[in-house]
């Protein structure tokens, strides 16, 4: 439920962009907050439902969601360490679980590889402020809802819809929004 939370929060933020620095900021916390929360909740799940590789990838995103909660608490750009750090997570995340399954055989580990792939990738992106970032939300909603279909788990089916729903009005409103420099976050010193 917290990362569906994330997903409302991330709207509000983007309806707040260049409107209204301080609820910007405020919902962009917010978000970032409910993600790295949510984590032990998702983490745990996918461990007892021995999916082992949608955890370990799941806990793979923790330095991008950092990076994130940084960037919103401070108003600057994370570590560089902990943006490489993000960084390699993504390739290394992808690459154990594609060694793992042995390579792609079935319908469900192309799921899993989308789905670690979209949230890798795009917790990365939305983190450094990248619009970008909600179609790779996208990518993994759509391919962890037809995994926990196939799994029979119509509540966290339903989820994903939701999710999908609030990621494309987030976009959606990002692209219309202003180009402003309100929200340029400072970068750290070289």
């Amino acid at each position: 439920m917290l990362y569906l939370t994330n997903k409302v929060f991330l709207d509000l933020m983007e309806r707040e962009r260049g409107r209204n620095e301080e609820w910007f900021w405020f919902w962009k916390k917010r978000a970032w907050e409910a993600y790295i929360l949510g984590l032990p909740f998702i983490v745990v799940y996918f461990f007892r439902e021995r999916a082992w590789i949608f955890g370990w990838v799941e806990f793979g995103g923790l330095p991008s969601m950092l990076c994130g909660l940084i960037a919103a608490r401070s108003r600057r750009d994370a570590p560089k360490w902990l943006d490489w750090t993000a960084l390699a997570a993504i390739p290394i995340g992808i690459a154990l679980s594609v060694h793992d399954f042995g390579g792609i055989n079935t319908v469900s580990q192309w799921l899993e590889i989308g789905g670690s792939a979209g949230f890798l990738v795009g917790t990365y992106l939305l983190a450094k402020d990248r619009q970008s970032g909600y179609w790779w939300f996208l990518l993994m909603n759509a391919a962890t809802g037809g995994l926990f279909y196939i799994q029979h788990h119509p509540v966290f089916v339903a989820q994903q819809i939701v999710s999908v729903a609030f990621n494309l009005d987030a976009y959606r409103i990002r692209r219309k929004a202003p180009k402003v420099k309100s929200v340029v976050m400072n970068p750290r010193p070289a």
